[in-house]
């Protein structure tokens, strides 16, 4: 009863904040719906979520559950699991899951209440902001995106990636209109950082280097941004060296990690021998794999639809790649795509299972499918102006002819 009862809550404040935030940024009463239907479809996949791990396995459950083998679970009061990564995800879960009982799929469903809410950021600022919308095979690419599978499962249940994709879209929301929201900016920090230390890391140093190659702030400002952010990223640093067991930041560091984690997950039944690859071949594995060839179970089979999409959409940056689309692009895009670029080559070096590859690039790709949507949008938005121009261009010069025929004397008659 106590599940019920708290899930209600929580349904009826996100469908009330649906409509506040939608009527906040201007958007129509559709998108209000979508919104409601985009939570909906979201639900669903904590339920799909929650019957996947009890039968397949995952931490999750162990999370909930306090089953975790990488820490301690002995501790009696909240406070003692406070710190990064997994003990984190323990600190959250303790009142809900230790105090007041609540079943693991409750705990999915609250956790899938964030990954919403997350997407839910992302959905208003593209509604708000993108110049026009493109179609492919007949179907809107807005909001279609927005439903793609893998994007709801692996933010539909407890883990860390629900965290990080939540904080990092909230504090992409804030970075958009930083003059307001940056208050909200820090608070989700906290939490990507707490839950993922490098990730952290890496979120605030692409933020502040998409404003300062951004116009929306004077140059004497920037200085001072910059200040701050060296010395802030400086604090978080000594963190993730902590959190990843390294010294340094250095390549050589860097590979031989990459190559320890590899070595770690190369004994999974989805894993690929990426040992052979470059480090092109490594990125896209990465960003396109599985395809249906590599699918393991039923999530890594719909995965290869959606990578069949991206790789489709990958090819749109050359034909709609200017400086122009890059300039005017929304500040939280030029973020999220500075964030993607590193932490892609890291995963990319490090991940050979598949199945935690679906995972942990849930987190950032779909800024790297709004970037591509962006750009499209941009230039069938500029093609169409263009031809509007055109237009005018020949109606007034038709006017003009017109005119002068109309006004032109006619020629005497002969006798």
């Amino acid at each position: 009863m106590l599940d019920i009862l708290v899930l209600f809550i929580c349904l009826i404040a996100l469908v009330n904040t649906n409509q506040s935030i939608a009527k906040k940024h201007g958007l129509p009463a559709k998108y209000i719906n979508q919104l409601h239907i985009l939570l909906a479809f979201h639900i669903f996949f904590s339920v799909v979520f929650t019957v996947y791990i009890l039968n397949l396995g995952g931490d999750s459950y162990g999370y909930w559950k306090y089953l975790m083998e990488q820490v301690p679970v002995h501790y009696q009061t909240m406070g003692e699991f406070f710190g990064t990564s997994t003990t984190f995800i323990l600190w959250m879960n303790f009142y809900p899951s230790k105090v007041l009982g609540l079943e693991y799929i409750t705990g999915n469903i609250l956790y899938g209440f964030l990954g919403f809410m997350g997407m839910r950021y992302l959905f208003v600022m593209v509604a708000e902001l993108w110049p026009t919308n493109y179609s492919i095979l007949g179907l809107p690419l807005f909001p279609t995106i927005f439903f793609f599978p893998n994007f709801h499962f692996w933010t539909g249940g407890v883990g860390k990636d629900v965290v990080c994709f939540w904080g990092i879209a909230w504090f992409m929301y804030a970075v958009q209109n930083y003059r307001k929201r940056w208050w909200q900016g820090l608070i989700a920090l906290f939490f990507v950082y707490m839950a993922r230390p490098h990730m952290g890391l890496s979120v605030i140093m692409a933020a502040t280097l998409a404003i300062l190659l951004g116009s929306e702030i004077k140059a004497t400002y920037k200085a001072g941004l910059l200040v701050i952010a060296v010395l802030g990223s400086l604090y978080l640093s000594v963190g993730a060296l902590e959190f990843l067991e390294i010294e340094d930041f250095s390549f050589e560091t860097l590979d031989a990690l990459a190559t320890k984690k590899s070595g770690y997950l190369s004994v999974a039944g989805s894993s690929v021998d990426t040992s052979g690859y470059n480090i092109f071949m490594k990125i896209f594995t990465y960003m396109y794999r599985p395809l249906f060839i590599d699918a393991h179970n039923i999530m890594a089979f719909v995965s290869g639809f959606e990578n069949i999409l991206y790789l489709y959409l990958s090819f749109f940056i050359f034909r709609n790649w200017t400086p122009e689309a890059i300039r005017d692009m929304p500040v939280f895009i030029k973020a999220g795509m500075i964030a993607f670029i590193p932490i892609t080559i890291a995963f990319a070096s490090s991940l050979s299972n598949l199945g935690i590859i679906m995972r942990m690039k849930n987190m950032t790709m779909i800024y790297f499918v709004l970037f591509v949507f962006f750009l499209i949008s941009y230039n069938k938005n500029l093609r169409f102006l263009k031809m509007k121009e055109k237009i005018r261009y020949y109606q007034k010069r038709e006017e003009i002819i017109r005119k002068k025929a109309e006004t032109a004397t006619p020629p005497p008659l002969s006798p």
